[in-house]
């Protein structure tokens, strides 16, 4: 396959203005807050305060999210065939603020009824965040066709991602806690992350105005199209399935926060502590991480910030034999790789999306980032179900009254693998599929793979 090179619109732009930059990493304020909050209290809330046993609720978190998988390659290729993405910001946004404060507002007594719906309160949300996540995704590629500005572009989104996480992963469990805990502390818990999600929809929408974009000139017609045209992509599919099976191993550490906290550390408002711990340091170490991705490339900088985030993940097994502070201290160095793996993977990705414009003369951002952002829900949903699964098999016992019940021996050794040695497997051994990947003609403009399927001859 050969190319006469990009298409005579694509030139490269000079720096992105401050208040570009700032408005469009703000959307990860929405992105944050839902990627977070649910992965934290979705299952903790059904297990310990609706009393729905541990295996059913990881299907009542796990479904929603599958039918989401669906919705995100469809939200790719109606935002490509609109062209400007900032509508589907403003109106999936609003909508996806009042939906989240709907899934804590339990307006059921029964255990049953009230898991249901969870379940269909989740989908509704679920299917707006796809239309502002997909659209959203996609206009890195859009903004800027500088390689090393993408880069910079995602550095202030991931400072914000991880503001937000700190904010929104932190204050939840005290917003339940200091509104009484229980179903009443979810419903002010879910209120307030809705409310958080309303200011950054509004705030990324009115932030990138001003900004020229190139916007998408064809958009492929079928979900068959579009994978298509992603399977002639093959550093693309290596980088997708790296960021799937990396989420999974996210998500599952995101479910446990709270069971860990209360099961192995066994300390007051700990999951709140452990998420400070994991997101603050991740703000000081964002720097670093840019220096790094600079002087050894973006394929090498998540490779290790992969492996770093595997190798603390794995010390924390000796969590139970160790005092507070030092399990603060690991989980902060697995923060400090969660956050270059967010970096490097989010810079990557659009590389991968201009090369594709190189080389067939198309812009279809929405395609990749459509198919991009299902793998990363279908990640993140499959955390929380492999946690759930893992407490099922190792006896945990539910509890209708808000608070967890007492568990054996069996199901607090559950909580700690689950927290540590499955996160761990899944984000390190996950590096293994970009063998394939090669990131040194960069100053082209993007990656190359070294295989029949994907060549830069001209």
């Amino acid at each position: 396959m050969t190319t006469s090179g990009p298409p005579p619109e694509v030139t490269r732009t000079s720096a992105l203005p401050r208040g570009v930059l700032a408005g469009y990493a703000l959307g990860s304020v929405v992105t944050g807050a839902f990627g977070t909050v649910p992965g934290l209290l979705l299952l903790p809330y059904l297990t310990d305060t609706l009393g729905v046993a541990a295996g059913v609720a990881g299907l009542l978190v796990l479904l929603p999210k599958a039918w989401d998988v669906m919705v995100n390659p469809v939200a790719g290729r109606i935002s490509d065939r609109t062209g400007s993405r900032r509508p589907f910001l403003l109106v999936a946004g609003l909508l996806l603020g009042l939906l989240f404060a709907a899934i804590f507002a339990a307006p059921f007594p029964g255990g049953t009824a009230s898991g249901a719906y969870v379940a269909f309160a989740f989908l509704a949300a679920a299917t707006a965040f796809a239309f502002f996540q997909v659209p959203y995704v996609a206009m890195p590629a859009e903004l800027t066709d500088g390689y090393a500005e993408r880069t910079r572009l995602m550095t202030w989104r991931v400072a914000v991602l991880a503001l937000t996480i700190l904010v929104s992963g932190a204050l939840a469990p005290l917003v339940v806690d200091m509104t009484g805990g229980g179903r009443e502390g979810h419903r002010w818990s879910g209120a307030f992350i809705g409310s958080l999600i309303v200011a950054g929809t509004l705030a990324t929408f009115f932030g990138t105005r001003g900004a020229l974009t190139h916007r998408a000139t064809a958009a492929e017609p079928s979900l068959r199209a579009q994978l298509r045209v992603a399977a002639g992509n093959a550093p693309f599919l290596a980088l997708l399935i790296c960021w799937v099976v990396q989420a999974a191993g996210i998500g599952t550490m995101l479910a446990g926060v709270k069971y860990f906290a209360d099961h192995v550390i066994v300390q007051e408002a700990g999951a709140t502590f452990l998420f400070a711990a994991f997101v603050g340091p991740a703000l000081l170490v964002m720097p670093l991480w840019t220096a790094i991705g600079k002087r050894h490339g973006k394929l090498r900088s998540l490779v290790a910030a992969s492996l770093l985030f595997a190798t603390g993940a794995l010390i924390l097994l000796a969590a139970p034999a160790l005092p507070g502070v030092a399990v603060y201290l690991i989980v902060a160095v697995v923060g400090a790789g969660y956050a270059g793996q967010q970096v490097f993977a989010m810079a990557m990705l659009p590389d991968c999306i201009a090369h594709d414009t190189e080389r067939t003369g198309r812009r279809q951002a929405g395609v990749f980032t459509g198919l991009w952002t299902a793998g990363e829900t279908l990640g993140l949903a499959l955390g929380p179900g492999i946690y759930a699964l893992i407490l099922q098999i190792f006896g945990y016992v539910s509890s209708a009254t808000g608070e967890s019940a007492v568990q054996s021996d069996t199901a607090r050794l559950g909580v700690l693998l689950g927290f540590t040695v499955v996160p761990a497997l899944l984000v390190g051994l996950a590096v293994l599929v970009l063998r394939r990947y090669d990131d040194r003609t960069a100053a082209a403009g993007g990656p190359v793979d070294n295989s029949p399927v994907w060549t830069t001859e001209k």
